[in-house]
């Protein structure tokens, strides 16, 4: 948790274009993984490596293990770090916007993408669920919840354009306006 913690903290997205390029090619890249790449390689490459297939091991130390609820066998359910990551980039991009223009939390971008990270996470489980275990690419659910809710919620208020390109606040320095003539 303290390096998922320490990366948002480090890198930012600049403005919502670098955001949804990001995004897009994870879900694309998250779902060929999953999905695609049993066709090629005859197994689901993502799932393999996260379980660590034939390795002795217990699996990659880049995911977060989610016990079942109400699982007689005690099975957990994965998800990878990029999972929580990549979104959760967004979301402090939303949480930066806001802070920088002083909006309240309903007036905002945060609270919005962050309870729409929550239901696209919550999708993902009843998927896996009702996919009776197989893995399913957690971008595919959480990718369309929070860019979908952030770009609509954007366009609707009419700061799509300015998210977009700037992706900041416009402010003026203090300390570079220009001093009265004498």
């Amino acid at each position: 948790m303290a390096l998922i913690i320490t990366v948002l903290q480090i890198i930012r997205v600049p403005n919502l274009k670098v955001g949804t390029v990001l995004l897009t090619c994870a879900f694309f890249y998250d779902i060929f993984w999953v999905f695609v790449s049993k066709w090629v390689f005859h197994k689901s490459v993502m799932i393999e490596v996260a379980r660590g297939y034939k390795s002795g091991e217990e699996g990659i130390p880049m995911l977060l293990k989610i016990p079942r609820i109400c699982d007689p066998w005690g099975g957990y359910s994965i998800i990878g770090f990029g999972d929580i990551i990549l979104p959760g980039l967004l979301v402090a991009f939303s949480l930066r916007y806001d802070w920088l223009c002083k909006k309240s939390l309903r007036a905002g971008y945060f609270l919005w993408t962050m309870t729409a990270y929550g239901l696209g996470l919550f999708a993902t489980y009843v998927a896996l669920n009702l996919m009776d275990g197989h893995g399913q690419p957690a971008l595919l659910y959480i990718v369309p919840a929070t860019l979908g809710t952030f770009l609509m919620l954007a366009a609707k208020r009419g700061e799509l354009k300015h998210l977009w390109t700037r992706g900041e606040p416009y402010r003026t320095c203090p300390h570079t306006q220009l001093q009265p003539a004498e």
